[in-house]
């Protein structure tokens, strides 16, 4: 390959490495055309499958800043440089590689940190995008139900008081200030300290009645 080649493909893996959401490295020594197109085909959008060589790979991670990733850029090498979803990515890498055992996953970079084959094997078991925000959503949605239950509650309670006072008034309209049919010139004052039990004797059931 001839050098400005060579640094233009170290330039376009550095800004891989760089602008990835993660990158898997894989071994593909045995796997056929056929197969390494269904490997692509099963990523779809997902991430970008490509075979890349060893010394420009590992001169690219180096200018990106990884560090650790050296050693694994031994045999046949091809990288998945992941734009989406890295779960189900990488769910899509193991799961192809134990129906095409000469897959083998070497390691991987995220974060700018390098991780090791057990580690990338990790992520394929955590939960997918879509089913964390699906989750987020539902507590959401339950937190919400409930501060409104908390809310009405006061409020209807509030609403019961109210409806059972305006029943007693109606029954007894002397309840109400001003309502008697007496004037107020002559009432007594012993008419009018009855009234005032009545009208807290009549609250008091209202307030009963809304509990």
């Amino acid at each position: 390959m001839a050098r400005p080649d060579k640094a233009a493909t170290v330039a376009e893996l550095k800004d891989n490495f760089s602008e990835s959401a993660a990158a898997v490295l894989t071994e593909y020594r045995g796997l056929t055309v056929a197969q390494l197109q269904e490997l692509r085909r099963t990523l779809g959008e997902n991430a970008t499958y490509a075979v890349a060589k060893n010394t420009l790979a590992a001169i690219a991670a180096k200018e990106a800043g990884i560090e650790g990733v050296e050693d694994s850029f031994t045999g046949p090498t091809a990288i998945a440089f992941i734009s989406g979803d890295v779960a189900a990515t990488t769910k899509g890498l193991r799961d192809f590689a134990k129906a095409n055992p000469f897959l083998a996953i070497k390691g991987g970079v995220m974060d700018g940190k390098f991780l090791d084959a057990n580690t990338v094997l990790k992520l394929a078991d955590l939960e997918s995008r879509e089913v964390l925000l699906a989750k987020m959503a539902g507590a959401l949605k339950g937190n919400l139900a409930k501060a409104a239950g908390t809310l009405a509650a006061p409020l209807s309670k509030s609403a019961r008081l109210l409806g059972a006072l305006q029943g007693a008034a109606e029954a007894n309209p002397a309840l109400i200030g001003g309502a008697g049919s007496a004037p107020a010139a002559e009432a007594t004052n012993d008419d009018a300290a009855t009234g005032d039990v009545t009208a807290a004797d009549a609250a008091t059931e209202a307030a009963d009645a809304a509990e």
